[in-house]
């Protein structure tokens, strides 16, 4: 009795491939900075929670901060997505104001920063005061709010009226914030509204590091229960 050997043509092999090929592609994920360069990617556009806590994990300790979505939903939106794929890993505190705020939002890697800078969110109504410990976004001019945001370090109320909205505050470790090293001031970043913050844009980390080797920095930001 012999046996039925099936022996495959040119072209089931060729879709063997093909299936094979395309297997290996749809499985294969993009790294993190391939993902952080794509912000049109659709997971950058996932509705966050009602409430949730980032705890951040700094070069002077830990603090979490613990946002409130319908204070300022667009901007706990932005902020849930960066946070929980790694943008603000490795960031420099570039603007720290003594008595005034923290700021932070330029990533550690330029051409990220680069990828993000245009990438705006529209304006929440303000809901909440800037109060000491809360949480909003920097911007330049209506329309402009993307990754930069501003911990207040005292009750900042004026800046209510300029359309400044907190979507959240810092529920632990507001000492360890205020521990951030402030001794550069406005030199090692400014305010978006000064607009000289155009070598962090083009240089990233390595030229902080290189001009101001004393700020502090984020080693990792998460989403936390």
């Amino acid at each position: 009795m012999k046996d039925n050997f099936i022996i495959p043509s040119d072209l089931m092999i060729s879709k063997i491939l093909i299936l094979v090929l395309f297997t290996i592609f749809a499985c294969t994920k993009p790294t993190k900075r391939e993902f952080l360069l794509n912000p049109q990617h659709e997971e950058w556009s996932v509705k966050s929670p009602d409430n949730y806590s980032v705890e951040f994990s700094t070069s002077q300790g830990n603090f979490v901060i613990d946002i409130t979505r319908k204070w300022a939903p667009i901007g706990a939106d932005r902020f849930y997505n960066l946070v929980r794929h790694g943008y603000y890993d490795d960031a420099r505190f570039h603007r720290v104001v003594k008595g005034f705020i923290v700021q932070f939002g330029l990533a550690g890697d330029p051409t990220v920063t680069q990828a993000w800078m245009d990438q705006f969110i529209p304006d929440d109504p303000v809901k909440q005061s800037n109060r000491k410990g809360t949480i909003a976004y920097a911007f330049t001019e209506p329309g402009t709010r993307s990754t930069q945001v501003y911990i207040n370090m005292v009750d900042n109320v004026r800046l209510d009226s300029i359309g400044f909205a907190p979507f959240g505050k810092v529920i632990k470790g507001m000492n360890i914030v205020e521990r951030i090293f402030s001794g550069y001031g406005e030199d090692s970043g400014g305010g978006v509204r000064r607009g000289d913050q155009s070598k962090i844009v083009q240089y990233g980390n390595e030229y902080l590091d290189r001009e101001f080797p004393d700020l502090d920095r984020i080693m990792s930001a998460k989403i936390v229960e």
